[in-house]
């Protein structure tokens, strides 16, 4: 038997509060899109056989989580790494995914997401996996979580404490410089440890009224224009403590990019996803043409080669097919 896993990027809009001052650390947003994609196929076998660098240590990790003895696992295709579309937790699952199914057993995607690494600040990219839409984390206990993040499996992956189903005509610019790729593994863990020891709480604050008032009745109502000024403003009093770490409040040149959005009528909020350079806009069907036209245009005139496109949302999980 083979199978068949695939699974779309997600978008981090940004944190709920980085300072150990107040009682819950980190607590995510972000929402989940149908492409790019990342697809793996896998076949039972009696050891690990994968020539993907990245999804071999994987399977391997997989199979010993599973207790089974090996699989033939292809990547078929895979996200772009390290740009802020969470492309690492989403091949880490899909393989583990893949790799139960063809032994007959359940993933247990949420319960071994740590043992693979992932889950450990955000929850948004495994709730994603898992059934897609709009995802709000609850973070972890402050006290749980010091400066220096728990070492990989020691940590359980954030609940989810809001979920909506994404109308299905709103649209999500994604506009992908060429540019160096975001922070990630040692370099990510970092620089979040000098974030979150000189974070100002005001801040966590702010972004929960903004959150409460505007982003959460938003997607509950299916206003996608102030969702999108509101997913555009967590992102941007995110970037307030990111700054020192990141080059300003948008790491550059994303700033550039965010900047010709917001000057659009067809985006109706512009922010950049993770630590980037990622940069996405919120629109809808009607307006898709006139958004993709603008990013094409905030790649030009910040001068730099870039790939555009309009993604769908996702509602669903990841699509696990038996072929």
């Amino acid at each position: 038997m083979s199978v068949r896993v695939a699974a779309g990027p997600r978008l981090h809009f940004g944190f709920l509060n980085l300072s150990l001052a107040r009682q819950r650390l980190y607590g995510s947003l972000g929402v989940a899109l149908d492409e790019p994609q990342v697809a793996v196929s896998a076949e039972r076998a009696e050891s690990v056989v994968c020539s993907h660098d990245r999804a071999r240590e994987h399977v391997e990790r997989a199979c010993h989580l599973l207790d089974v003895p090996g699989a033939a696992v292809t990547v078929e295709s895979e996200l772009p790494a390290h740009v802020g579309l969470g492309s690492g937790t989403q091949l880490a699952l899909a393989v583990l995914a893949a790799v139960a199914r063809v032994h007959g057993r359940e993933p247990g995607v949420r319960a071994h997401a740590p043992s693979l690494g992932r889950g450990g600040r955000s929850g948004v990219g495994v709730a994603a996996f898992e059934a897609g839409g709009f995802v709000f984390d609850a973070g972890h206990p402050a006290s749980q979580f010091t400066p220096e993040r728990p070492e990989r499996g020691e940590w359980t992956v954030p609940p989810v404490a809001a979920r909506h189903e994404i109308p299905g005509d709103w649209r999500f610019l994604l506009v992908l410089p060429d540019a160096e790729p975001g922070k990630a593994g040692s370099e990510e863990d970092d620089s979040m440890r000098a974030v979150v020891e000189n974070a100002d709480p005001g801040l966590a604050d702010r972004i929960s009224s903004v959150v409460t008032d505007r982003v959460l009745p938003a997607v509950a109502t299916g206003d996608v224009d102030t969702f999108g000024a509101g997913v555009a403003e967590v992102g941007r009093l995110n970037g307030a403590w990111y700054a020192g770490e990141q080059g300003g409040v948008y790491r550059p040149p994303a700033g550039d990019l965010v900047d010709v959005l917001e000057d659009t009528p067809a985006v109706t909020g512009a922010g950049q996803s993770s630590w980037g350079p990622a940069v996405y806009g919120v629109t809808d069907r009607e307006r898709a043409d006139a958004a993709r036209d603008a990013g094409r245009r905030a790649l030009a005139e910040a001068g730099v080669d870039g790939e555009v496109r309009v993604a769908e949302p996702r509602n669903v999980g990841a699509r696990i097919r038996d072929d």
